[in-house]
């Protein structure tokens, strides 16, 4: 009774051993007696026990954080840099037999590889083409590891950590571009007015009529205003054109 159940046991973890499943993600790598025998999966995987040995590899992409790394960018500059990496498995086969740890080395390659893309970067260049930055580190690290059947799909650069000296100095930099644009855009403004001015007063010389026009217009504005007492003077030109209107009747 005892020899049976001790059978039944051994059946049963035999079996257990045995059967694997895998999921749609998954991917099982075979070796038989310690020889690669293929890549099995998804779905039902059944091996021999102590004679096969899989190891699985998942084929969904990973998003990997690189640390902060100490950085001295091309124009001396320190600054801290961390990024996050988008891998993922396309090559189980090869994730497996030609690197021990694929994870781990595509994390200490991420890093190395930013540390060394940083630095032959000037602190402009990080600043306003990020996007650069980033295309190029995903290249380089994707013709790195391609070796190993992983595709770096992305690389992005988190956070530029600057010295406390150094981000006063942009602000400080930052606040006199403003200033430059705004006296150019004030001068630029008074340059139109002095044109248009300058329209306007060709057109009233040409004009003499629209000019006394101006000049009551501007007066009935001033009158409509609650003041209690105007003065204005009454150019001599006005006058005379109503004594010659006068005296043309009576001519």
């Amino acid at each position: 009774m005892t020899s049976a159940i001790i059978v039944v046991l051994v059946f049963l973890v035999l079996v257990t051993r045995a059967i694997n499943v895998l999921r749609e993600y998954e991917r099982a790598v075979l070796f038989r007696l310690g020889r690669l025998a293929g890549v099995k999966g998804p779905g039902f995987v059944l091996i021999v026990p102590f004679i096969d040995r899989i190891v699985k590899v998942g084929l969904r992409t990973v998003a990997l954080d690189v640390p902060a790394q100490d950085v001295i960018t091309k124009d001396n500059v320190s600054v801290k840099v961390n990024a996050v990496v988008y891998y993922r498995v396309f090559d189980a086969e090869r994730a497996i037999i030609e690197v021990e740890d694929y994870g781990y080395a595509t994390s200490q390659l991420s890093q190395t590889t930013l540390r060394s893309v940083i630095g032959a970067a000037e602190l402009d260049e990080l600043l306003a083409e990020r996007e650069k930055i980033n295309q190029e580190l995903q290249s380089i690290l994707d013709r790195a590891t391609d070796a190993w059947g992983i595709k770096v799909s992305a690389v992005e650069v988190k956070h530029v950590d600057l010295p406390e000296g150094m981000q006063r100095a942009i602000a400080r930099q930052a606040e006199a571009e403003r200033e430059r644009r705004a006296k150019v855009i004030h001068a630029e403004g008074e340059l139109q007015a002095s044109q248009t001015l300058q329209s306007a007063a060709k057109v009233l010389s040409g004009e003499p009529t629209s000019l006394q026009l101006r000049y009551l217009q501007t007066l009935s504005e001033i009158s409509a205003e609650k003041n209690s007492t105007i003065i204005f003077p009454i150019p001599v030109d006005i006058i005379g054109y109503f004594l010659d209107a006068k005296r043309k009747p009576s001519q």
